[in-house]
């Protein structure tokens, strides 16, 4: 497995897109412009999807699963959602292939098997779940409905790029349905903040919480909550993002419930999601000119064991030793994996794993047996130390803390190092083309604005930051009154 990789620094998209597909996580399918996710790559989403999943029915959730096709006519009816997503839907027409007669061997659409109403493939799915809600809430007594799926979307996208932005990808959308406005909206920042912790907590990226511009919230929200996070190259992204919906989806079709004083009334809705792009921000936050780097919450297997030997005698000796530590090691609840492969030399294993980002590896040869020792390297910081056999497994178990907590920090440091407060033009496009990062700017509130602003730098307003202090100020792109900083960056 060759770990030649271009350098960060020469060419920050060439060097992501090489170390997707040499670190084993993906590749590009028959399909255009869809991957297909490998083992390795499936294995880190499992994770997410595990400490998301438990995250979730923590907070009250349950899974459900709807029909990957949305009728036409239901795919229209919230007007705002159907324009956002138009352009990007790919649409089933037919529900039949025949014999080609002008082309042996070949097949055509049937063009008797027209369907009679056309059926969107889902970018998201509010329009089938809403018409499904209809008809399971006639009472306050069956609300809150707090629905999750995991599921897959296609949303027909031009260029792509494995994992940050594909035609299909795979994600969870929550849906949820409540007797109040005050209870959607604190639902909807409540899934905002599980985001931001799992993001921290296990991810290892720090972010900051915000609320999209009107430009910018999801097509039919009210709001939209969300999650920027900065990557190595000083490019945003958008992590994840929670909506209030209001009435609309509820209004588009008429769900309505009788309330506690025995009114009619319109549902409350939000919904929420984050895909496989978390992969992606994971790749990009941590990861060297080496190969990936992974926070231990994240890394398929926390350590790998690589048995250094010459003999068959030696190896049968070193596994023997070598399923003692890893006993100890899953007791604790530490993944770890024995690299006893007789078909690669250990200076090959060193370089796979390292190119996959385990976040520690040992070594054992026989005279390590002979001291009672082992060789211990970490994969983030590239060290590695001689560890007496007796302290092993309270050291793995400390450092493997150690390693989360420090790439946490790392990002954090890196972030606030590349987030500047600017209060003219000319420095705003300076420091976007240098330093890059997040632009801590005034803007006068307006539209027009902020659509000048993309179109001379291509920065976007990312969010309003939840913590925004409020302060007198002037825009700065056209001087007009201001009373908080947004932040600005480009973005993936």
């Amino acid at each position: 497995m060759s770990k030649n990789l271009t350098s960060r620094a020469e060419d920050y998209s060439k060097w992501y897109n090489e170390l997707v597909v040499k670190a084993d996580l993906a590749e590009n399918s028959a399909v255009r412009g869809c991957m297909v996710i490998k083992p390795y790559g499936y294995a880190i989403w499992e994770k997410m999807q595990a400490e998301l999943d438990r995250m979730f029915k923590e907070t009250g959730h349950q899974n459900a699963y709807f029909p990957l096709f949305v009728p036409k006519s239901l795919f229209e009816a919230e007007e705002k959602n159907a324009e956002g997503f138009a352009k990007e839907c790919a649409v089933v027409t037919h529900y039949r292939l025949q014999n080609d007669p002008d082309n042996p061997g070949k097949l055509r659409v049937d063009p008797e098997a027209k369907l009679e109403e056309e059926l969107v493939v889902r970018p998201t799915s509010e329009a089938i779940i809403w018409s499904t809600y209809k008809g399971w809430i006639q009472s306050y007594r069956d609300l809150p409905i707090l629905i999750n799926q995991w599921a897959n979307v296609v949303r027909w996208e031009m260029r792509t790029r494995l994992f940050l932005r594909t035609a299909e990808f795979l994600w969870q959308e929550g849906h949820t349905a409540h007797a109040t406005k005050a209870e959607a909206v604190a639902e909807a920042k409540q899934m905002n903040d599980v985001y931001a912790e799992f993001a921290e907590n296990f991810m290892a990226i720090p972010v900051i919480k915000g609320v999209k511009t009107e430009s910018e919230r999801f097509a039919g929200a009210i709001d939209t909550y969300c999650i920027e996070a900065l990557m190595q190259d000083g490019k945003a992204l958008q992590a994840g993002t929670s909506h209030f919906l209001g009435q609309n989806f509820a209004k588009a079709f008429d769900v309505k419930f009788t309330n506690n004083e025995g009114k009619l009334d319109y549902v409350w809705a939000t919904s929420w999601g984050v895909s496989t792009r978390l992969v992606g921000a994971l790749i990009m936050t941590h990861s060297d000119d080496k190969g990936l780097v992974l926070p231990p919450n994240l890394a398929p297997f926390q350590v790998v064991i690589v048995p250094i030997y010459k003999t068959d005698e030696q190896l049968e000796v070193i596994t023997e030793k070598a399923k003692g530590i890893i006993k100890e090691l899953k007791s604790l609840g530490i993944s770890c994996k024995l690299d006893a492969r007789t078909t690669h030399r250990p200076g090959a294993k060193f370089a796979q794993h390292e190119l996959q980002g385990v976040p520690l590896r040992i070594a054992i040869g026989q005279r390590d047996i002979d001291n009672g020792t082992v060789e211990l390297a970490r994969r983030d910081t590239l060290t590695k130390d001689v560890i007496g056999m007796t302290d092993l497994v309270s050291k793995v178990e400390l450092l493997l803390k150690t390693i989360q907590d420090e790439l946490f920090s790392k990002a954090i440091k890196f972030r606030d190092t590349h987030t500047t407060e600017v209060d003219d033009f000319e420095t705003f496009k300076t420091v976007l083309e240098t330093k890059t990062g997040f632009i801590s700017a005034h803007w006068d509130g307006t539209a027009e604005t902020e659509q000048k602003i993309k179109e001379l730098t291509k920065a976007t307003i990312r969010c309003i930051p939840m913590d925004v202090k409020k302060e007198a100020g002037k825009c700065v792109y056209t001087g007009n009154p201001s009373t908080n900083r947004v932040l600005f960056a480009k973005a993936y």
